[in-house]
């Protein structure tokens, strides 16, 4: 059936339309996929199983495979027999050829975990499931998810409970008054704290910013509006409650921080979707700021596009975290060398909560909650952290204090494990005095890892964490992950364009008026067309160059441009 003409909703076929332009600068859905890439419904067919309802707007495209995954990943397992509303999240990766999102200008000041993923998409699910005698197979079976590129959790989550429970009452006419509310948001830069009405109430949240202390909690600042209502503040725009998602497992979670921070192969088995996106989010949040580079899947079923890929037996299991709810993956899995089993939260610490199980003892999906693997840490477990968080359950410390304390302590661990790395590869950096205007920009020295271990006995981890242990075998496997790649590739990346600033600053401080005199006209034209150059990749990589840096640039370019023949001139003027 075709789209109704001009309700942008895709019905089984999309039919693009067109917009009237708002302005000449800003045209309709460019402020909603700043946010939102897509808002789709989804529903249970009884001859197709489920199926997509509606996508909206009308003229977003989304190619098969990513409408199937979509689809198995809105609708929890069966087995799960989640009654009521549930709400989860889930990460797909982009069909092959397909173009990829280009990063948005508007992400150069986020930190780097909340860049977008190239090449993968999020969607945040609100599922219901209620009895209807009136359809045939006895259920009301429907999920609302919203579909984005970029990983803001909280917000999202929230977003999609205040939007779905109106669908399900109004129906499509309240998705199409979300979406336009969101098309008038304003664009989230870092740093920036953002109102952001929906029907008729206001969310307030800060954009985090690269330049952010990473301790300190930057206070979202609330200007009253005699137009809007007072706004419902959000916390954090991304962050996940890590005490609830590992409370069953405490005493492990400074191992799975290794685990998460190596790139090994996780998976977390629990009873329903809430809990394993929850998890899965919270593991890749352990190793904060420090962006998580391998593939995780907050939520993964049989019916996924990789799931052939990610559950082979011929190799060994990629580096990757799965969320999983169905008790086929007990058994397909169980050749992994790390099995989470998540249980029910607890109101008092059990007997052996800190024992390990051995991986050959997890056989089926209602194994008890644990850790199940033959990991040795490499670093020596901190008991007094553990200690506080017992003596804080059977206080009944707020969760929202608990969490604080967990993920104080995780930044801080992470932080003396990143610091030396930061440390050496600041020495890496030429010296300013060695980038001449006359030359091409030196490069970064290449990461040595036998240099850089031989620095952590005088200033290695031990310098702001009194965690003792093999650091030194914990760095090594590190060296061997997509975490190092990752880290190493994004620094490496801004490096170069540090290197570029300073090339371009010492150009615009440059005599180059005296420097062009006993030069040959071909050397001449060759450094206007490196300083055109040069400030076309400034502009188009978004490089920070201050404005009266570009004016004298270009006032240099005039002056060289006109030391050379009329006919020349002419040449590099057309």
């Amino acid at each position: 059936m075709a789209a109704v003409e001009g309700d942008g909703l895709e019905r089984r076929v999309s039919v693009p339309h067109e917009e009237t332009p708002t302005s000449p600068t800003v045209l309709p859905w460019d402020r909603f996929s700043n946010w939102i890439h897509c808002a789709c419904v989804v529903t249970f067919d009884l001859e197709l199983g489920q199926a997509m309802e509606l996508i909206y707007p009308g003229h977003v495209k989304l190619t098969d495979v990513e409408k199937t995954n979509i689809c198995y990943l809105s609708f929890p397992d069966s087995n799960s027999g989640c009654m009521g509303d549930t709400q989860f999240h889930f990460r797909i990766r982009q069909s092959p050829g397909r173009r990829h999102f280009p990063k948005s200008a508007i992400q150069k000041d986020y930190p780097h975990q909340l860049q977008a993923d190239n090449g993968y998409l999020y969607g945040f699910v609100y599922f219901r499931q209620t009895k209807d005698k009136s359809i045939k197979r006895g259920y009301f079976q429907k999920s609302v998810v919203l579909v984005s590129r970029l990983p803001f959790i909280a917000l999202f989550n929230q977003l999609v409970s205040i939007i779905a429970p109106e669908y399900f009452d109004n129906g499509e006419p309240s998705l199409e008054a979300a979406c336009h509310d969101i098309d008038q948001w304003q664009c989230p830069l870092g740093g920036d704290t953002v109102s952001l009405p929906i029907f008729g109430t206001v969310l307030q949240v800060r954009i985090p910013s690269r330049s952010d202390k990473l301790l300190d909690r930057v206070p979202i600042k609330t200007t009253p509006s005699p137009v809007l209502p007072a706004p419902s503040i959000l916390p954090s725009l991304y962050e996940i409650d890590i005490f609830s998602s590992f409370q069953t497992i405490l005493p492990h979670i400074q191992m799975l921080w290794e685990l998460v921070l190596t790139g090994e192969p996780l998976v977390v088995m629990a009873a329903s979707p809430s809990v394993t996106s929850a998890a899965v989010q919270a593991l890749i949040s352990l190793i904060g700021p420090q962006k998580y580079c391998s593939d995780y899947r907050p939520y993964f079923t049989i019916h996924d596009s990789e799931f052939k890929e990610y559950t082979t037996k011929t190799q060994a299991p990629p580096s990757v975290i799965l969320g999983v709810t169905n008790p086929f993956f007990a058994k397909t899995l169980q050749h992994w060398p790390h099995i989470i089993r998540i249980g029910e939260m607890m109101t008092q610490v059990p007997k052996g909560f800190n024992k390990l199980k051995k991986v050959s003892s997890m056989k089926t999906l209602d194994a008890k909650p644990g850790v199940y693997t033959r990991y040795k840490q490499f670093l020596a477990k901190d008991k007094g952290i553990l200690k506080r968080i017992i003596k804080g359950m059977q206080a009944k410390r707020p969760v929202e204090a608990q969490n604080a304390i967990l993920r104080r302590y995780f930044l801080e661990l992470t932080q003396s494990f990143m610091i030396p790395l930061e440390r050496y590869m600041g020495s890496l950096m030429p010296l300013q005095r060695n980038i001449s205007p006359h030359k091409c920009p030196p490069s970064l020295r290449p990461f040595d890892t036998d240099e850089f271990l031989s620095t952590l006995e005088r200033s290695g981890p031990q310098l702001t964490s009194g965690i003792k242990g093999d650091w030194e075998g914990l760095y090594r496997r590190f060296f061997r992950s997509p975490n190092f790649e990752g880290w190493y590739q994004h620094r490496q990346s801004e490096v170069n364009q540090k290197l570029q600033v300073l090339h371009l600053e010492a150009l615009c401080n440059a005599d180059l008026a005296d420097w062009i005199q006993d030069k040959e006209e071909v050397e001449v034209v060759d450094l206007i067309l490196r300083i055109r150059e040069k400030l076309a990749f400034a502009v188009n990589n978004d490089i920070a160059i201050n404005e009266e840096s570009v004016h004298k640039l270009k006032k240099h370019l005039d002056v060289i441009v006109t030391s050379l023949p009329d006919d020349l001139q002419s040449v590099l003027k057309s």
